[in-house]
């Protein structure tokens, strides 16, 4: 059973989860709802972006800059992979195995 460590890593998975359950969010609210800070939360997000799993959109609201983040169908997928992947091992872990 192999886990894809991109996902699998804590703070990436909060992530992953987030913007799968969220839908497109701001940096801000990601930072404040998952309690990281904004340097480790900015080093997590270009590593998941490098990997074409999330899209980034910069835009200015009322003449602020605005950061928002969305999960890419490749960011859905490995997100779903992980999921099934410890769903495997708890049903392994239930069976016995």
């Amino acid at each position: 059973m192999e886990f894809d460590k991109l996902v699998h890593q804590p703070t990436r998975l909060q992530l992953f989860a987030y913007l799968y359950r969220h839908g497109e969010t701001s940096f801000s609210d990601l930072a404040d709802d998952l309690d990281v800070t904004e340097g480790n939360l900015s080093s997590h997000l270009q590593r998941i972006e490098d990997a074409d799993a999330v899209r980034v959109e910069k835009e200015f609201v009322d003449r602020k800059p605005r950061t928002s983040y969305e999960l890419t169908e490749t960011g859905r997928e490995k997100f779903e992979e992980h999921v099934g992947t410890l769903e495997a091992l708890i049903d392994g872990l239930d069976n016995g195995g």
